[in-house]
């Protein structure tokens, strides 16, 4: 198993933890983590987007002009589509753009990201989060002192501390702040470090 060097909030070494080989150190499998990333941003898609057909626009009941004897194309109805005004045909209806994913390519998918970013040395692990009280600018200096620019992913439980430490992340522009039990693929590829407690790190040794 590779191991990892523990660092604490001030950036001093505390210890070290052993990443577990079957979350940080398999072969990335790059199709799938395409396929579970497109049907996750998918799903994000509202679906509202809606035109009328030429049945839900009003007006229209009445024949425009008569059938024959005019010298002008014959007409049904000024509400057709090629009427200004008219229906849209074969336009928009709301939808769901959802796409069912199986649970093991999703698993898949989150284990061939941290291998990823393991692999980079982009995987941090801190013994845990020391706030006091939240305050934005100690946890850039945790940042700082950690060596970290760029975007990073902040990965906290449910504890007290935790939820100090999430106060103290969410106003930083560049931290996306995540549970553990929220962890997806995406983000994980969406931001360049990513960072977990001992009490948070997926299958770590604690």
């Amino acid at each position: 198993m590779p191991t990892l060097k523990v660092r604490t909030q001030i950036g001093a070494e505390a210890g070290s933890v052993e990443l577990a080989e079957e979350v940080f150190g398999i072969e990335p499998n790059v199709p799938v983590m395409h396929q579970v990333v497109t049907a996750q941003l998918a799903a994000r898609r509202a679906g509202t987007q809606s035109t009328k057909t030429r049945a839900e626009v009003r007006g229209g009941g009445a024949k425009p002009w008569k059938q024959k004897g005019t010298g002008r194309a014959r007409q049904g109805s000024i509400r057709a589509p090629q009427w200004k005004g008219g229906g849209v045909a074969l336009g928009p209806k709301p939808r769901t753009y959802a796409q069912r994913t199986p649970k093991k390519m999703i698993r898949l998918a989150l284990r061939s990201a941290l291998s990823d970013r393991a692999a980079d040395g982009k995987v941090i692990v801190v013994d845990e989060w020391a706030f006091e009280v939240p305050r934005t600018r100690e946890a850039a200096d945790a940042l700082r002192a950690l060596g970290l620019d760029g975007r990073v992913l902040v990965v906290l439980g449910d504890t007290d501390r935790d939820v100090l430490a999430a106060k103290s992340f969410r106003n930083l522009p560049h931290v996306q702040v995540i549970e553990a039990r929220e962890l997806n693929a995406y983000d994980v590829l969406a931001n360049d470090y990513v960072v977990f407690t001992r009490a948070t790190l997926p299958g770590g040794d604690g």
